[in-house]
């Protein structure tokens, strides 16, 4: 469970270095959706960095790790995201868990389970919100 704080301190403080030491060179992260800027597949330390561009240049976000739940090799992480994307300059917020492998000391898969809505509704300017 250690490898996977340290991950979520590496988000934290930007530590691109530090997150790619911390994962498996064929490590997958599966972001649902579409309609916004992070959604897809993301596979090996390439992969990797080319989110880390898209989400540095497409959102200003801060995530909150509250829960950490491990089980064998597994680890869920539940927690909390806000944010603005850049684009748009409209806000979001997405309670969301991460379920994540461990193997040997690094991370080797990820999927995101998010609130895809909230962030492709932040990613479409002519979107129009009616709720009250």
């Amino acid at each position: 469970m250690q490898t996977v704080k340290d991950f979520f301190a590496a988000i934290g403080r930007g530590d691109k270095e530090a997150l790619l030491a911390l994962v498996a060179e064929d490590i997958e992260w599966i972001i649902p959706g579409r309609d916004w800027p992070l959604a897809g597949t993301y596979r090996g330390h390439a992969g990797l960095a080319d989110l880390l561009e898209t989400a540095s240049r497409s959102m200003d976000t801060s995530t909150k790790p509250r829960e950490f739940v491990a089980q064998g090799d597994r680890v869920l992480v539940v927690g909390f995201a806000s944010g603005k994307v850049k684009a748009t300059n409209k806000l979001f917020q997405d309670d969301w868990i991460f379920a994540i492998t461990v193997r040997d000391g690094r991370l080797t898969n990820i999927r995101e389970y998010i609130d895809t809505q909230a962030l492709a509704r932040a990613a479409h300017p002519a979107h129009v919100d009616t709720r009250p």
